[in-house]
């Protein structure tokens, strides 16, 4: 006759399983702090080549019969016209320089406003952006939000406000296909990043909620409404101190 199991010996064996799962996910949870440092202070140093979403959209793009694009050329912070880097603080985050990667209120209020569609929208800074279009998925659940604020984080630490805007508007989606500022002054004013005026930049500005649909040259009149506030806006920053 078979021996049975003795509620001791089951313990010792459920209690064996139970070590083994922790020490794995204490493991992989070490694993993955640490390879997220290196990634941040490797892109400290190294432009970032792609984001996931630039794969994304091409795979999209070929699902609908276009052809693959990614139209994106890397320029060097000093090579971005000023009121371009002031048209994205007006537009998207007017504390960038003064908070650290997260505007409360901000994220208070977009709560607030989404409560009943229960959407993880709006509220984020410059710095989060960054961190969602270099380090993750795109997507707007509890779980790639969490990500989000640990990236945003690391790279507030790690990288100066400088880096951080530098890699926003050589990252950011700024049409089908387009990313990034250089690839976008291109490709609507026909000329190098550099050259932007206030208004141009501007009009840029206005379409990074929504680039796929808005155009910086064929604005609604709500987009004209937006363009002619962000220039407001950039008139009361005045100069930023990076």
């Amino acid at each position: 006759m078979a021996k049975r199991s003795t509620p001791k010996k089951k313990g010792i064996f459920r209690n064996s399983i139970v070590k083994l799962i922790l020490r794995v996910l204490k493991l992989a949870a070490i694993a993955f702090v640490a390879a997220s440092l290196f990634g941040v202070i490797l892109y400290r140093f190294v432009n970032p080549p792609f984001t996931w979403l630039m794969i994304q959209r091409g795979f999209e793009r070929k699902a609908d019969g276009k052809t693959w694009k990614i139209d994106k050329t890397w320029v060097d912070f000093d090579d971005i016209a000023d009121p371009m880097k002031r048209a994205a603080v007006a537009a998207e985050d007017q504390t960038f320089l003064e908070n650290h990667g997260f505007d409360f209120n901000a994220i208070e209020k977009a709560i607030k406003k989404n409560q009943k569609s229960k959407k993880l929208i709006g509220g984020s800074t410059i710095s989060q952006q960054t961190a969602k279009n270099v380090f993750l998925w795109p997507g707007r659940n509890i779980i790639r939000k969490g990500f989000e604020a640990y990236f945003t984080m690391l790279i507030e630490v790690f990288w100066s406000k400088k880096r951080i805007m530098e890699v926003y508007l050589n990252e950011i989606e700024m049409g089908d296909g387009i990313y990034g500022i250089e690839a976008a002054s291109q490709a609507y004013f026909h000329k190098p990043a550099s050259q932007l005026t206030s208004r141009q930049a501007a009009a840029i500005a206005v379409i990074f909620p929504n680039p796929r649909k808005w155009s910086a040259t064929k604005p609604t009149r709500y987009l004209r409404r937006r363009q002619s506030l962000i220039l407001k806006n950039m008139r009361r920053l005045g100069p930023l101190e990076f």
